[in-house]
């Protein structure tokens, strides 16, 4: 085996750091309250209960109070322990070495073992949305002992240890998965995790309890007794259960314009972070095999007739981060601040219009586009888009559909011209941003993955070589450079950071501790008297 460098911090630091972490947490214990029900609100009801043969928001959300991953992260991205305790990399970045927390049992008693990620990181490759690209390079998983997990990679994967929370790597009970059709088991409905709550009861169309786990590794958390999820599709209701005192917490669940008044309530707490394990982002994507859409001019016209500034105000409500680069400014040490929008100038972008061929007709159109939009997005983000386009001759007809209708228009009939997407950039350009460029990407059928039907040789070299590369400073320069040149290109305009905002009951404490925000564990929320 070849030597190895610690990561981050050698293992005695490490179990430094954790014992301060230890000390520390005993103080918050101490200052806790414990019991109670938290009412928590979300929008969307999900298919599965465990994100681990897919990737749909809600999933992601319910998931982690139940199943856990290898590790958590801090709002600067950085690892901390959760069922590994410690983790080492070798120089080559070949091989990652994992030590695991002992004396955690399943929720049905049996004990937790290397055995269980070996087999969830196995399945992870094979089933999930993007654990398939994640994991692609690993190639075994070593279980030398019941507390060690080495993984042996064929290639650098230097992402790869920012990937292994709940949300996006959960860790499942082998004993439960194993020799079943991992697709349809009932447990991806009906978890058993090692988490701080346990699953309870999930009433279709209504909502999903979750009990205290009692025997939790992490003592003497999770403080409150219950979690009851309630799925809410109307933003209206949504806004009356917090107000009427039926929900206590959520997120992105009330309009914009009504954030003013709920920040005024000595009711609630309005947290505005946003999640930088998520990395939010909404974009503008271009249909390349959309004749008028194939001209770079008429794309740059488009982007030009988009005042971003006056859509942060009208349609985030000014609580929103707009940036022009398809790398956000979550992600910081991959973002180019440099690249700022074309500017906003109708003008010009009625001559670029011209020049391209496409004057107006006698009506004052140019030319007709279907523009669909992902529902988890405002409606009047599309809104906002077609009255801009009237501006300049350009007639936007917005088609609205339900979230399956409008993926299967968009990325199996490809039904649409410019679409509005909220392709999040996750925690690594690798994971959330080269799905959207990559031209080895593009599949009919295959949501989220190339809308645009993009195609250049050269950001594909860029993207994969970024993918490999271990040295930050070359990593960089790769995102860069590609970011420069599918900006020069227009495949899209990107609005930047939708708002995140989450409502909170005075009385609820501590509900977004970690990077994962809304979608961590839950295991450090109180609730005060």
């Amino acid at each position: 085996m070849s030597s190895f460098h610690r990561s981050f911090k050698p293992f005695w630091k490490l179990g430094l750091a954790v014992a301060a972490g230890s000390l520390l947490a005993l103080d918050a214990c101490a200052q806790a309250r414990s019991g109670g029900t938290l009412n928590w609100i979300i929008a969307n009801e999900p298919a599965l209960f465990v994100p681990l043969t897919t990737s749909a928001g809600s999933s992601c959300d319910l998931g982690p109070k139940v199943v856990e991953g290898l590790l958590t992260y801090d709002y600067k991205l950085n690892p901390l322990p959760l069922l590994a305790t410690a983790w080492s990399v070798s120089k080559d970045g070949l091989q990652y070495r994992f030590e695991l927390r002992k004396g955690v049992q399943w929720h049905d008693g049996k004990d937790f073992t290397s055995a269980d990620v070996a087999f969830s990181i196995e399945t992870l490759k094979q089933y999930h949305p993007r654990g398939r690209s994640t994991f692609a390079n690993v190639e075994r998983v070593e279980t030398p002992d019941a507390h060690t997990a080495l993984l042996v990679l064929s290639r650098p994967v230097p992402y790869l240890l920012t990937a292994l929370s709940g949300t996006e790597s959960p860790i499942v009970p082998k004993h439960l998965y194993a020799g079943t059709d991992i697709q349809t088991s009932k447990y991806n409905r009906e978890p058993v995790g090692t988490g701080p709550f346990v699953f309870r009861e999930w009433v279709k169309g209504s909502h999903v309890v979750l009990d205290r786990n009692p025997n939790y590794w992490d003592q003497p958390k999770p403080y409150v007794d219950r979690v009851v999820a309630r799925f809410i599709p109307d933003a209206a209701a949504r806004a009356l259960a917090l107000e009427s005192g039926a929900a206590d917490l959520g997120t992105k669940v009330i309009p914009f314009s009504d954030v003013e008044r709920f920040k005024v309530s000595p009711k609630f707490t309005v947290d505005i972070r946003s999640f930088p394990y998520l990395g939010n982002q909404q974009q503008l994507y271009f249909n390349f095999d959309t004749p008028q859409l194939k001209d770079v001019k008429v794309r740059r016209a488009i982007a030009q007739s988009l005042d971003m500034e006056a859509f942060n105000q009208l349609v985030w409500f000014g609580y929103g981060t707009i940036a022009a680069a398809a790398v956000g400014p979550q992600l910081s040490k991959y973002h180019d601040p440099n690249i700022k929008y074309y500017p906003f100038d109708l003008k010009q972008a009625e001559a670029a219009l011209d020049d391209a061929g496409y004057k107006r007709g006698a009506d004052g159109v140019r030319f007709k586009l279907r523009l669909l939009y992902n529902p988890y997005q405002d409606k009047r983000s599309a809104d906002f888009v077609r009255q801009s386009l009237a501006r300049v001759g350009i007639d936007a007809v917005i088609e609205s559909y339900d979230f399956a209708t409008y993926i299967t228009k968009a990325y199996t009939e490809r039904a649409f011209d410019i679409a509005l997407e909220q392709l999040a950039n996750m925690f690594d350009p690798t994971v959330g941003v080269q799905r959207v460029f990559w031209s080895k990407n593009f599949k009919i059928g295959l949501p989220f993955a190339n809308p645009s039907h993009y195609v250049n040789p050269e950001v594909d070299r860029l993207l994969e070589a970024a993918a490999i590369e271990p040295d930050e400073a070359k990593r960089y320069q790769e995102f860069k450079d590609f970011q420069r040149l599918v900006y020069a290109d227009v495949v899209s305009v990107e609005f930047g950071t939708d708002p995140q905002i989450t409502i909170a009951a005075k009385k609820v404490k501590n509900y977004l501790p970690t990077a994962e925000g809304i979608r961590g564990s839950f295991s450090e929320v109180s609730l005060e008297k």
